[in-house]
């Protein structure tokens, strides 16, 4: 599975610019998506036209759109120090023994018996233990992970989780210690009033909010450890603005959205500039809007994660790309407090 990595390079100017920037690569990312058989009768990549794309274009065809999920898991990876002391007072709070932090993502690739689990493979083994929180022996967390993406796909209903983890499907990662080989269920949201805790997490990660406590804590009411890490909301929100510039253009056929889908003025007029442009190959599109994007607001790479069969039957992953956000703060790029931009901007679920 390729992981289209968007680093954030500078802090966001004015909306209209930082959108355009930042549908570039979406664009870019959906084109590609598309099998090269379909793309192949419609011109080939470098000569599809922006309106056919939006009219061939399906979410099943492979395009995860925005994990910010994976921000979180590669900044525990590479040990970026701000992320890591959070994470580390974050397990101390739910005794999960070790020394090796390391995080495994789980949710991009569940609508089949494959999960997106990390670069990593071997960090989930037939030993790995899921803490819990409560007496007893703590479950296998490999056993559990075709039951967990099953009762994603229905939403919880026919659950087949044991009674103590059957909310282990809301979980986005598994926080713990490799070294032990203990793990627990970790819930991400970007709008920090959508966190709801659920049997089987243990961790909710949140963004640190300017002007308030950011301390690692416990939240009985929610039963989970609510743990703040920095990260530029602002940019985080400008991809999920991007990305519903593009989605509403699509299902708009190539038109002007209505303007409910994109109430607010930033988004039509990015809108306005793919309407305009609908005629020409998307390839054509992405380098004109460059002239009209935010200069230096991020930069692209492209990697591969492992997706691991979670059941005996193997199927095609439905999910082949996902666009992951790297904001300043997990990226180690800033030591600045971000401010809090996160109004109304829900968490992702990864599946399309």
């Amino acid at each position: 599975m390729q992981i289209r990595e968007e680093r954030q390079l500078s802090p966001v100017a004015d909306e209209v610019s930082a959108i355009t920037a930042v549908v570039r690569p979406i664009l870019r990312g959906i084109l590609y998506s598309l099998k090269s058989d379909v793309a192949a009768q419609l011109g080939g990549y470098e000569k599809l036209p922006l309106f056919m794309l939006a009219r061939n274009y399906l979410p099943s065809d492979g395009h995860a759109g925005i994990c910010f999920e994976y921000a979180v898991h590669d900044a525990v990876s590479r040990g970026e120090a701000s992320v890591v002391e959070r994470v580390h007072d974050a397990l101390k709070l739910c005794n999960v023994p070790g020394d090796q932090q390391a995080s495994i993502l789980f949710g991009a690739e569940k609508t089949g018996n494959q999960q997106l689990i990390a670069t990593a493979s071997d960090l989930l083994t037939r030993e790995s233990r899921l803490l819990v929180g409560k007496p007893g022996h703590p479950p296998l967390l490999k056993r559990h992970l075709s039951s967990a993406a099953a009762a994603f796909r229905t939403k919880g209903v026919g659950n087949r989780l044991p009674q103590s983890i059957d909310g282990l499907w809301k979980a986005d990662l598994f926080l713990g210690h490799s070294d032990t080989e203990k793990w627990v269920g970790t819930t991400v949201k970007i709008n920090p009033s959508k966190l709801v805790g659920a049997r089987g997490l243990r961790i909710g990660l949140v963004p640190a909010s300017e002007g308030k406590g950011d301390t690692v804590r416990k939240d009985d009411k929610r039963n989970l450890v609510v743990c703040p890490v920095p990260y530029d909301g602002a940019f985080v929100e400008t991809f999920y603005m991007a990305w519903e510039v593009v989605t509403a253009f699509i299902a708009a056929d190539a038109k002007q959205p209505k303007e409910v889908h994109l109430p607010r003025g930033s988004a039509r007029q990015v809108a306005r500039y793919l309407v305009d442009r609908r005629e020409f190959p998307v390839v054509d599109v992405i380098d004109a809007l460059g002239r009209l994007a935010q200069p230096e607001l991020l930069a692209s790479e492209t990697t591969e994660a492992a997706v691991i069969p979670a059941g005996r039957i193997e199927t095609d992953p439905s999910v082949t790309s996902v666009l992951a956000p790297l904001p300043l703060g997990l990226d180690g790029a800033s030591e600045q407090a971000p401010s809090d931009h996160n109004e109304g901007m829900p968490g992702p679920k990864t599946t399309t």
